[in-house]
């Protein structure tokens, strides 16, 4: 099991990054909320891993901390959900959002994100709920209430990059790649400022369809 990385992060491209160690090019598939984080290419990175073994693939995962790798464990023990499902929903929302949902038993929000329908955001609540009252440190993080500290939390330390004119259709792929559809992916990008870079594009599209409001015209 391989499950801490520290190495030298030479591409970025959401939802997958590949880490450099020691000569050694892991590819790991990552949250947006991890990404967004990240430093630029070139730089020293450290991640959390859980390694996913099937009869035709060996897949790696990242997290940016302890806490989002908890969260993605307990999510995959949940009947109909998947590590690809767990890393959309990692995606779609943050960890205190996630929580809101749950408390509030929202199942609407849940159901914005790729894949999941009624009967797995119901699922989600019933079970995910008993589990995360043992967690203190989730409880103690869904106490800010301003839904723009919320946003702060993961948005606050990434720098925008330059522009690129396939920014766009890098965002688009890597919402595909989340399981969105490509007339939603395209959607879902339609009106974003053009300066942001392709982590915050997908980052703000995510954010867009969870609160269901869209901006104005591209």
């Amino acid at each position: 099991m391989i499950g801490r990385l520290r190495g030298t992060l030479i591409e970025k491209q959401p939802p997958w990054i590949v880490i450099d160690v020691n000569g050694v090019g892991y590819e790991l598939e990552a949250s947006m909320n991890t990404i967004v984080g990240l430093p630029p290419t070139g730089e020293e990175v450290r991640l959390h891993t859980h390694l996913v073994v099937r009869e035709d693939a060996h897949l790696l995962y990242g997290f940016g901390d302890e806490l989002e790798r908890r969260l993605f464990r307990e999510l995959i023990r949940i009947s109909g959900v998947g590590p690809r499902m767990a890393l959309a929903i990692l995606s779609g929302m943050d960890r205190i959002q996630f929580v809101r949902c749950l408390k509030e038993q929202n199942a609407g929000a849940l159901t914005r994100l790729p894949g999941v329908g009624k009967k797995t955001a119901e699922r989600l609540i019933i079970e995910m709920s008993d589990r995360l009252s043992k967690w203190p440190e989730l409880a103690r993080d869904t106490n800010a209430d301003d839904l723009a500290a919320v946003e702060q939390l993961f948005d606050g330390g990434a720098a925008p990059a330059p522009v690129a004119e396939d920014n766009y259709a890098d965002a688009e792929s890597a919402l595909i790649a989340l399981g969105y559809r490509p007339t939603e992916a395209a959607k879902m990008l339609n009106g974003l400022d053009t300066n942001l870079a392709t982590e915050q594009l997908i980052k703000t599209a995510l954010s867009s369809r969870l609160s269901g409001e869209r901006g104005g015209k591209r």
